[in-house]
């Protein structure tokens, strides 16, 4: 077990020289980018530190393959297997719309326990953006990953459950519903899980020196759920003794001047916030949000730079964390070696981030942008840049590699 990652009592993680670390390639286009993603991480750790470290890969089953094999879309095994290695990598997995499983990727975040999606959302220099202002866009967003909406408790219309949800509606509010037409959905924010998710948030923000955290939220509305997440929030900042300061205190106590080593948590109706990192991208560093809400942001977040073709993405806990892509199978592409492999590769670098070899995961952050900077990519930024020259998956990522030299 000695090659094992373990965690240490502070909470940080005791990563050794060759830690072996559990992939799943994923559905759909999953290994092709999977394959090209691995290429890369390796090169970067081998350039990194001379051969002194290395990452051994150990796949796991999940989807669809993981059902051809055991007939379980997601075995136990699978889960056991992440949570004694504490750090996984993912690509994306098969999920049916509107009938069957429910979503694999929120399984293995609930399973897991893994409170904490973070999606960082930079600008890379080269690629097509639909903003004026792209490189003003630095933002990473802290979305609740284990309840709201997502905590899939719902009854289809018609349903005997559904009717005694309907009835009980009817008793405790006096809203009138259609008993044989409507589905039913419980909308779950707990004081607990927002403020573990807003304390990280925090703590990110002061350990990276952020300037903000903003609560995104729709407070004005569902005034018990996300409301209660806008208050459980500003208790959360409570505890970081004097470090955080509410926008109305900056005003009231400051004239609107932020104090020196302070970091401001702000408040934004969700509806606004989807303007605001349109028009005003400057003033946002850090969004803490429901998990729907950060769903729908962090997609909007990725387009204004480029697409999810680049987007990277982790589910973070206090025991493990999976790193993923964040963007779908892709199907139509399957075993093309074809389609962008970036958004993994890329995450690949906050899984590096995260075992504390920085090194490894700056090389592969600057040597993708020299890759785009040089214009050989893939086909989804090839047709969009000037001049470019289209590459296959694997030959993105061996252009990559070459950027490293």
């Amino acid at each position: 077990m000695e090659n094992i990652i373990t965690l240490n009592n502070d909470g940080s993680l005791n990563v050794p020289n060759m830690p072996v670390i559990p992939y799943i390639a994923g559905d759909g286009t999953g290994p092709d980018i999977w394959k090209a993603s691995r290429r890369v991480l390796d090169a970067a750790v081998e350039k990194s530190y001379d051969g002194q470290r290395k990452i051994d890969f150990l796949a796991v089953l999940a989807g669809e393959a993981a059902f051809a094999q055991t007939g379980e879309w997601l075995p136990k095994e699978s889960l056991e297997t992440i949570k004694t290695h504490r750090v996984a990598i993912k690509g994306p997995l098969t999920t049916p719309v509107g009938e069957g499983m429910r979503s694999l990727n929120v399984a293995i975040r609930q399973e897991l326990d893994l409170f904490a999606c973070i999606r960082p959302v930079r600008y890379i220099k080269g690629v097509p953006s639909p903003c004026n202002d792209p490189d003003a866009i630095n933002m990473i967003i802290f979305r609740e990953n284990t309840e709201d909406l997502y905590k899939g408790i719902e009854w289809e219309a018609g349903t005997p459950a559904a009717k005694e949800a309907i009835a009980f509606i009817r008793e405790k509010s006096g809203q009138i519903l259609d008993e044989n037409f409507t589905g039913i959905g419980i909308k779950p924010i707990s004081r607990d899980n927002t403020k573990r998710l807003v304390r990280k948030a925090i703590q990110y923000a002061l350990d990276h020196n952020r300037p903000s955290v903003t609560l995104m939220h729709k407070g004005n509305i569902m005034k018990f759920t996300e409301g209660a997440f806008l208050k459980w929030g500003i208790e959360a900042g409570e505890d970081f003794s004097g470090r955080i300061i509410t926008e109305q205190e900056v005003w009231d106590r400051f004239d609107g001047r932020v104090p020196n080593s302070k970091i401001v948590l702000k408040s934004r109706i969700a509806d606004n916030m989807f303007q605001q990192v349109l028009l005003r991208p400057a003033e946002y560093d850090v969004i803490a949000c429901p998990n729907l809400n950060g769903d729908y942001i962090s997609d909007l977040l990725a387009a204004m730079v480029g697409g999810l073709g680049l987007a990277p993405g982790a589910n973070v806990g206090s025991q493990c964390a999976v790193f993923e892509a964040t963007h779908g199978t892709a199907p139509k592409y399957a075993g093309m070696d074809k389609v962008n492999p970036g958004s993994l590769i890329l995450s690949g670098a906050m899984m590096l981030d995260h075992m504390g070899w920085e090194a490894a995961a700056a090389l592969v952050r600057s040597s993708l942008q020299r890759a785009i900077l040089n214009k050989r990519v893939t086909y989804d930024l090839a047709r969009q840049i000037p001049g470019a020259i289209e590459l296959p998956c694997s030959g993105f990522a061996r252009e990559i590699c070459a950027c490293m030299e």
